[in-house]
């Protein structure tokens, strides 16, 4: 049965049931899945750590890939950001060489994220403006939006209110073009408001 995984990434689709044999491999990446479904995630790091040495074995990337991920979020929770941020690195790597373009935004979201919680301002600026960038070539206005709101609030956190009214001016004239005639008139004003305390 397939688990439900916010880290899975695109282009890396879990076994069938009807397909071959599961490996070892697969059966401890779903057993890592099923120990975090049931908030265990010590022993679902064990599992994913099990899965990645199965993978390994098994020349299986994208297995590779998605399990060390769901490491990623774990030491992520647990503020373990170095670790946090090599593993999203060995994704990183695996679904640039299979240019996977998808699963590179969703492994820097992550990335962004993490650079936020832990502190590196600079660092997580830089990624948010590339997930903007990233969105955008991808045609995905909801992406550019959410992520435009979040550069937003940390440019806030920055007391960079011109920077953070850019992005909000930015969203109204999203807005604008899709006629979303509350949304853009709200965002506007939110601009106006930042502006005008600089």
């Amino acid at each position: 049965m397939k688990q439900d995984n916010e880290t899975s990434l695109s282009g890396f689709p879990d076994i069938k049931e009807e397909e071959a044999e599961k490996s070892p491999a697969q059966l401890d990446y779903e057993q890592g899945m099923s120990f975090l479904n049931d908030k265990e995630e010590t022993q679902a790091a064990a599992a994913f750590h099990n899965a990645i040495v199965g993978f390994e074995q098994d020349k299986d990337e994208k297995g590779v890939a998605n399990a060390a991920m769901c490491l990623a979020d774990i030491c992520f929770k647990d503020q373990e950001f170095t670790k946090a941020m090599n593993f999203c690195g060995r994704a990183y790597d695996i679904c640039s060489a299979g240019d996977d373009t998808l699963s590179l935004i969703c492994i820097k979201e992550t990335k962004a994220k993490i650079y936020r919680q832990w502190g590196k301002y600079k660092e997580a600026v830089r990624l948010y403006i590339e997930l903007v960038a990233d969105y955008n070539g991808t045609r995905n206005p909801q992406g550019t939006v959410n992520t435009l709101e979040t550069l937003a609030e940390l440019y806030l956190e920055g007391k960079e209110n011109d920077k953070a009214a850019d992005c909000y001016k930015t969203i109204a004239s999203i807005h604008k073009s899709f006629k979303h005639v509350t949304y853009y008139g709200r965002y506007l004003k939110k601009a106006e408001n930042l502006l005008e305390m600089v």
